[in-house]
């Protein structure tokens, strides 16, 4: 073969030249000159690149192994990883949460926690329990967020459920043993709900408020108002749905996302300044008549305790009852004491043959530690009942 075909003319020069050193030292450079292809030297490079980057890496793990902290070290290298971190580990967005446990409607359901409650064998259980052995209720923790007011609280949701949203206030600690009522806490307490409640409103969803005090024993869906906007139980009811003398409970209610309500929680929380040292629900009763309440046309009805009791006020038929609330109960022994003999009523309540539950009259052991200083006794039969007969749905 004509090495003059495959080599230019100042490569074959400078290989005659090289004949004058020796010839094995010709054959060589000939050969070095010859024998790679055209593409060689960009293949050369990019293999010696590789080879670099993976001894490069190599070496930076094992760096990494060495530091007692490897995230300290990633972020010196790469400035972006802290922030990578910070999003793998930062809790989710209220939206997103409300967004997974929302009904088709955007209803959601809502309770707030704090560490006292949250505590093994406390509260939080038993509303639990509420839950598994009431009447078609177990399907509705589905739609239940929990809002955790400290981080234990929010370390317990999350061993528990499946819907937890932080809501720690910078400057305010709500993980005290117990937030006594009307003490400072437990008034700053209640009002950072009722703002918190607001937003929930303009993002879209409606709610169910519930303490987690309340136990859930048959689904309540069917006994609210349909065209109510704001609904909410009674320490005392007087009969009527729309009466606005009746005594209001801010631990149970339903609420529907619109411009009335959201200006109506506004209202309410506003006029925390007006009425300095009142808890929430002692200002709702100062405002409910107020004009700025009647010209926005919110609709507010309240809910009968036959279905919506409370140790203030106790359902007496439990064929009827949706919800129990331990009300009208200072201190958490006496009412973690009333709590469990009221699951337990209803558990030998429902372990009773049909026939036996309409006729039996059984009715609740409770309220036993738990005061009733605030109850009033008044005649049902003095009242007419507004809403529709016992056992049809409202809906």
């Amino acid at each position: 073969m004509n090495l003059s075909h495959r080599v230019p003319s100042s490569r074959l020069n400078s290989t005659t030249n090289l004949h004058s050193i020796n010839s094995s030292s010709s054959v060589s450079a000939v050969s070095s000159v010859i024998m790679p292809p055209p593409c060689s030297r960009p293949v050369r490079r990019a293999a010696i690149f590789l080879v670099a980057i993976s001894i490069s890496i190599f070496f930076l793990y094992r760096s990494a192994d060495s530091l007692s902290s490897s995230s300290s070290f990633f972020s010196r290298i790469f400035p972006s990883y802290d922030s990578f971190q910070s999003l793998e580990l930062e809790e989710p967005k209220l939206e997103d949460v409300l967004r997974r446990a929302a009904t088709r409607d955007n209803t959601v359901i809502l309770t707030t926690l704090n560490e006292a409650w949250a505590a093994q064998g406390s509260v939080i259980d038993l509303f639990f329990e509420s839950f598994r052995i009431g009447e078609g209720t177990s399907k509705l923790l589905n739609h239940l967020v929990i809002i955790a007011l400290d981080a234990k609280a929010y370390s317990r949701c999350r061993e528990i459920h499946k819907h937890c949203f932080s809501l720690e206030t910078e400057g305010v600690d709500f993980s005290g043993k117990e937030a006594y009522f009307m003490t400072r806490s437990y008034l700053k307490m209640m009002w950072r709900r009722i703002d918190f409640l607001r937003s929930v409103l303009e993002l879209g969803y409606n709610f169910v408020f519930t303490d987690a005090d309340v136990m859930w024993f048959r689904n309540p869906f069917t006994r609210f108002f349909k065209y109510a906007d704001f609904q909410i139980a009674c320490d005392h009811y007087l009969g009527r749905s729309n009466d606005l003398e009746n005594r209001p409970n801010g631990g149970f209610s339903f609420v529907r996302s619109n411009n009335r309500t959201i200006l109506f929680y506004k209202y309410w929380y506003a006029s925390r300044i007006r009425y300095s040292g009142y808890h929430d629900q002692d200002v709702l009763n100062f405002i409910k008549r107020e004009p700025f309440v009647f010209r926005i046309g919110i609709r507010i009805r309240f809910l009968n305790t036959a279905y919506f009791g409370g140790l203030c006020e106790p359902s007496k038929d439990m064929n009827l009852v949706r919800t129990m609330h331990a009300n009208c109960c200072f201190g958490m022994d006496s009412k973690l004491h009333d709590l469990r003999i009221m699951l337990q009523d209803w558990r030998d309540f429902m372990a009773l043959p049909l026939y036996l539950k309409h006729e039996s009259g059984f009715s609740w052991k409770v309220p036993q530690n738990c005061s009733l200083d605030s109850l009033r006794r008044y005649d049902e039969s003095m009242y007419e009942e507004e809403s529709e007969p016992p056992g049809e749905s409202q809906e």
